[in-house]
């Protein structure tokens, strides 16, 4: 287990936290609290399985976790009595006087006359001036005492609530990388058959072993399609616990923005003719050389893409456009879909995160391509903007520097790389 640290301020929140950030290596089980190996699969100990583990240990921290009630509760004058009750404790007035008094009051305040209550007991002659002093006074202390009893309350309140959020905070970073782990884990794990079945269907379509018929080609195309598919899950699914476990890296390089666009709407051109949607080019010549990670911005071309194809109904067009200006490249993918909802459009970039989650859903995917998307552009010092209306199709855009303005920024690309992939 990890240790929990006092928390006496929000200050001391802010590095506490950044100690539980800090110390992630350190991980135990959510079953038996043991330690347990950053990638292991099954707690040694009690057997668990990690994952499962993780993920109701995640929901039961997060409904567990105490929500701080009203504070208006500690409110100092609410402790203190009122003049009237004051004077009635200590002998002062009698319940028949404070009622008259209170009555008149209420007279003068419906001829709009409105008075204090201690003005309105001296004009009635019930007490004199220094007497109302003399209570006021002792109201004066009592309220600077409620008021110092009151701060030590919520104090020790806003302590006792940093607490317990510090320690949701170190659980749930611990559980998170429990899970990343094991996403991590199994993703590797589906490689190695699937690479079997990839090879094995590469030889039966190049009729290695045997003569095919005309429904056994099909079939085996069929199947072929389906472990594109499945391989390209995966990697997304690596690449998801990579930059979940702060492991996102640039592998700069001087790159043409215009080859890598070509190269994507080529590798996409088959999906985009089984639904008879056209994807255009729009790309100026001669575009300035960026100095990005061509393989990961190669696969946000590729993703935004796939993207456009996936949610545009056939018939429909996708277009890749680049532009330059001031040693600046944009890059834009638009599609005519079915676009997204204005007030939902955060909502694409969650991981896991679908609009439409039903069990009728007509799109398939993870729900990680434009999370990953958007960590790798934001790795590169930029963002990923988004246009869009409901039935009207989408934009996406981003812009990278040339390669002048990135050679200043090189330095800053790396460390950003590390640090906003946390």
């Amino acid at each position: 287990m990890l240790n929990i640290l006092p928390v006496s301020s929000f200050k001391d929140m802010i590095g506490y936290t950044a100690k539980v950030f800090a110390m992630v290596l350190k991980i135990s089980c959510p079953n038996c609290n043991q330690p347990v190996a950053p990638n292991a699969r099954y707690c040694p100990n009690c057997g668990v399985d990690l994952a499962l583990a993780a993920a109701l240990a995640e929901r039961d921290v997060v409904a567990h976790t105490v929500v701080p009630p009203d504070l208006a509760s500690l409110a100092p004058e609410a402790l203190v009595p009122r003049v009237g009750e004051t004077m009635l404790e200590r002998g002062i007035l009698t319940p028949e006087q404070l009622q008259q008094a209170l009555d008149y009051q209420h007279q003068l305040q419906l001829q709009g006359r409105p008075r204090l209550l201690g003005q309105t007991l001296i004009d009635l002659g019930m007490v004199d001036r220094e007497t109302l002093d003399q209570v006021i006074t002792l109201q004066i202390f009592q309220l600077q005492k409620a008021l110092q009893d009151s701060n030590r309350e919520l104090e020790q309140r806003v302590t006792e609530r940093t607490m317990q959020w510090s320690q949701a905070v170190e659980r749930l970073t611990e559980l998170n990388r429990l899970k990343a782990n094991f996403i991590s884990t199994v993703s590797h794990e589906l490689r190695t058959p699937l690479t079997h079945l990839k090879g094995y269907l590469e030889l039966m379509a190049a009729g290695e072993l045997g003569p095919l018929t005309n429904e056994q080609e099909s079939a085996i195309a069929v199947m072929a399609r389906a472990e594109l598919r499945l391989e390209r899950l995966i990697d997304d699914l690596i690449q998801f616990s990579l930059v979940s476990r702060g492991e996102l890296s640039l592998n700069l390089s001087l790159v043409r923005l215009d080859d890598l666009g070509r190269a994507a709407v080529l590798q996409l051109e088959p999906k985009a003719r089984a639904k008879n949607i056209a994807v255009q080019t729009e790309i100026p010549a001669p575009l300035p050389g960026v100095n990005i990670d061509e393989e990961k911005i190669g696969w946000v071309f590729t993703q935004l893409l796939d993207n456009a194809i996936k949610f545009t109904p056939r018939g429909g067009l996708v277009l890749l456009s680049l532009t330059a200006v001031d040693d600046l490249v944009t890059t834009t993918v638009r599609d005519t879909g079915i676009g997204i909802p204005a007030e939902r459009i955060a909502e694409i970039f969650q991981a896991f995160h679908q609009l439409d989650s039903s069990s009728t859903r007509q799109h398939g995917g993870t729900g990680l391509g434009l999370a990953l998307a958007r960590r790798i552009i934001q790795a590169h010092g930029s963002e990923i903007e988004v246009k869009s209306k409901e039935g009207q199709g989408a934009s996406f855009s981003f812009t990278l520097p040339g390669a002048r303005q990135a050679a200043d920024q090189q330095p800053e690309l790396a460390l950003r790389g590390m640090d906003e992939s946390n």
